[in-house]
């Protein structure tokens, strides 16, 4: 059995324990102002079955700016600039730009670069602990979210290591989370976005 499908029965079918995961959550929201690492996405359907699998690295600079880079198995960039999102897709070279709050209100994105109001965008309980990692459970309290609700684990060292994500039409998305590094020095420009010459651009 392989270990994303250990994970989601894990997801399914955790019983309450009380681990530290909320600490370490607020830890990291407290303390990595930036952050940076590399990702690996896999997309699996109601039945488990795989999708689409991605990887590609990600970065933050608290509050509300972020940059993912998806690499594989297409090219594909998401920049947060503080103020909107832009999302870059490069075969078709077209850009799809939203307000940042609209875009990452309750999301994956609001829980890693958003500042210390996400006990206010979130529900969060403690869950369980697998693999020597604890996990919390975050709902997102907006009705209007694409995700039914979300689970991270951290190591006993307090590190995010693993995501796992289950939207309103039943699939689950899987981030493993490696190369981390913390309160580096990032570039601004790296969380700005300019649409290339041509491309077409769709806004809210």
């Amino acid at each position: 059995m392989s270990r994303f499908i250990l994970i989601l029965l894990f997801f399914l079918f955790s019983q309450l324990t009380y681990a530290s995961a909320i600490d370490s959550l607020r830890s990291f929201v407290q303390q990595a102002h930036t952050f940076k690492a590399v990702f690996s996405q896999t997309l699996l359907d109601k039945n488990l079955q795989v999708m689409q699998e991605a990887s590609g690295t990600m970065m933050f600079e608290r509050p509300g700016k972020f940059r993912w880079v998806y690499e594989k198995p297409y090219q594909q960039l998401i920049v947060g600039d503080g103020s909107r999102v832009w999302f870059y897709d490069q075969d078709l070279n077209q850009v799809t730009v939203r307000q940042l709050d609209l875009a990452i209100g309750s999301s994956p994105a609001a829980l890693l670069a958003g500042s210390s109001t996400i006990e206010r965008d979130f529900e969060l309980t403690d869950i369980d602990v697998q693999d020597d990692m604890e996990w919390l459970e975050a709902t997102p309290r907006a009705k209007e979210s694409t995700f039914e609700l979300i689970r991270m684990g951290f190591s006993k060292a307090g590190e995010l290591r693993e995501m796992v994500l289950r939207d309103n039409f039943g699939q689950f998305t899987l981030l493993v989370f490696t190369d981390l590094d913390a309160n580096l020095d990032l570039s601004p420009d790296l969380f700005q976005f300019a649409p290339p010459e041509g491309a077409d651009v769709i806004s809210d």
